[in-house]
């Protein structure tokens, strides 16, 4: 439960025998103590809303917009972005700081009823260019009824093609969940709410994003070529429009201070800059990949015929 404000926990708090007694004679025209003191707690609870709504503040603030991207709030003060797709248009919007390392978090709640063909998304990236990095989590979409994939992929010097998709055990739709990615120099972590879906390790030899800043990136397009059956089924577009709402987005990351000169780092970054999965955790990764697991880049000879990537042989 969230903890009420000041505000709410002064006014209710304070009995009526340790109000200020009301004079015995007090003209008519003048308020009565208890009305003052209901006015007071009024305005003192509405600033109060009024700033932890300030606090909550964080679409326009921390990043750029581009296409239908709204902003509202919800019965508990938390900034809703949400993003709007439809036949002519879909949303985006991206951090206006980059980032080299850092854990990233957000609420979401997708899209409900018939996804299929809508891909959402929380990444970070370099840029478009040929040699860009990138760290995905992408939410492909899904017919009614259907579990909805999460798509899991990391992309390091331009080099690609490790994706590891997953169904989500519950419905993404219903309610908020938490989706986190955790970047230090040793790994790349995948969480969903408290449960660790991925862990994608450093390995000297082998390409890895760590040289290049990455902004945050939130998306809503149309992926009906790619993201539900391999591209069998499509947009309906007479269910649009598509609405996927993020909140709650936190960033605790170090950011570049220039050439020459050492990351500016927020205090106690150890906590995830030393971050590993522990035992447990990596319990976790073996029960997703059992129980959850669509697709495994790893897996797949097909698409690798002359070998596999050389991390898939190595923890």
């Amino acid at each position: 439960m969230r903890q009420r404000t000041g505000a709410h926990r002064l006014c209710p708090l304070i009995s009526p025998s340790q109000r200020a007694p009301p004079r015995l004679h007090a003209p008519r025209s003048r308020a009565s103590p208890m009305a003052r003191w209901a006015a007071v707690c009024a305005v003192a609870v509405a600033l109060a809303l009024l700033a932890a709504s300030s606090a909550a503040a964080w679409l326009h603030e921390e990043f750029t917009t581009e296409g239908n991207v709204r902003a509202g709030y919800d019965a508990r003060g938390q900034q809703v972005a949400s993003i709007v797709l439809d036949r002519q248009s879909g949303g985006a919007f991206r951090s206006r700081r980059s980032y080299l390392y850092g854990q990233f978090s957000v609420q979401i709640k997708l899209v409900p009823g018939n996804s299929a063909g809508t891909v959402a998304s929380f990444y970070l990236s370099s840029g478009d260019g040929p040699g860009h990095d990138e760290i995905d989590m992408e939410f492909m979409g899904n017919s009614t009824g259907q579990p909805v994939a999460l798509n899991t992929n990391v992309w390091a010097n331009g080099d690609g093609k490790k994706e590891q998709q997953f169904y989500l055990w519950f419905d993404p739709a219903a309610d908020y969940h938490t989706y986190t990615i955790i970047w230090n120099d040793r790994n790349i972590i995948f969480k969903v709410d408290d449960l660790v879906l991925r862990c994608f390790t450093r390995h000297a030899d082998l390409p890895y994003p760590g040289a290049k800043p990455m902004s945050v990136h939130a998306t809503l397009w149309d992926g009906s070529y790619w993201a539900t059956q391999r591209g069998k089924v499509k947009v309906d577009w007479s269910a649009a429009p598509f609405v996927v709402s993020y909140r709650g987005y936190l960033a605790d990351a170090c950011a570049p201070a220039g050439a020459g000169r050492p990351l500016a780092c927020p205090a106690g970054t150890g906590r995830w800059m030393r971050r590993r999965p522990s035992a447990a955790e990596r319990g976790t990764v073996a029960w997703a990949k059992k129980n959850y697991m669509r697709y495994n880049y790893c897996d797949d000879g097909w698409r690798f015929p002359k070998g596999f990537p050389a991390e898939c042989s190595r923890s």
